[in-house]
């Protein structure tokens, strides 16, 4: 459950990535893992946690929806 997007716009000299995937901790709770920042760089990481499965995936779609509001392309997703 994977998502991987991108934004490039050589001009501005923007190159940003944005990953979400969606998994279990050791614990058993579902978490949405975020990891972000430009291109070539480890950039920063957050990890939210959710009662479900699904509250993590509809969190992960949301994100990507406003991602892709904001120039994001999906480059990579698993359901």
């Amino acid at each position: 459950m994977i998502a991987h997007l991108e934004h490039r716009e050589p001009d501005l000299n923007c190159f940003r990535f944005y990953r979400m995937d969606v998994e279990r901790d050791l614990f058993g709770t579902w978490v949405l893992m975020r990891n972000w920042g430009r291109i070539g760089t480890r950039g920063r990481d957050r990890i939210d946690s959710f009662d479900s499965r699904a509250a993590a995936e509809r969190a992960r779609d949301r994100l990507s929806t406003a991602k892709t509001r904001r120039g994001y392309v999906v480059l990579h997703a698993t359901p």
